[in-house]
């Protein structure tokens, strides 16, 4: 299972622990999953992290980047990308759907609602199913109280 993960599903998991998240954490630790970024996503990451409403020193911040750098395997782009995706509102946004056609996504995870709108798109569909953490965790037998169901 290939998965793509927008950043405040990465904050959900490795910050606020959320509990929809913690199985996908599980699984993928566990290397049941992949996980894909890119530079972009992690510029973005890095730059989240810094916000002060989040209340990480220097030394947090740079393990919590650690931490996703442990499970996401680095998918940059190689050349020109042309992929027929959907245009999100938010252009900051654009840059999970390019990485979830790049690296052949089964799952985009967001909880971001311009996001998940897209999941529904007709005239240009996303390039894999755009999803919450919990429907996530339904899709893939993934239950709080059994994490790492997934095989």
């Amino acid at each position: 299972m290939r998965l793509v993960l927008d950043t405040n599903i990465v904050m959900d998991m490795l910050h606020f622990g959320n509990h929809h998240a913690q199985p996908l954490k599980t699984a993928l630790d566990a290397g049941e999953m992949l996980c894909f970024s890119d530079k972009e996503c992690l510029t973005e990451l890095e730059r989240i992290v810094c916000y002060p409403e989040f209340g990480l020193d220097l030394r947090a911040r740079q393990a919590l980047i650690e931490n996703y750098r442990k499970f996401a395997a680095i998918c940059n782009a190689s050349g020109h990308e042309d992929y027929l995706l959907p245009c999100c509102r938010d252009p900051d946004d654009q840059k999970f759907l390019i990485l979830a056609a790049r690296c052949k996504a089964d799952l985009l995870i967001t909880r971001d609602k311009g996001l998940l709108k897209l999941a529904g798109h007709r005239h240009k569909p996303p390039p894999c199913p755009i999803v919450t953490a919990e429907a996530a965790c339904r899709l893939l037998d993934l239950a709080p109280e059994h994490p790492a169901g997934f095989i």
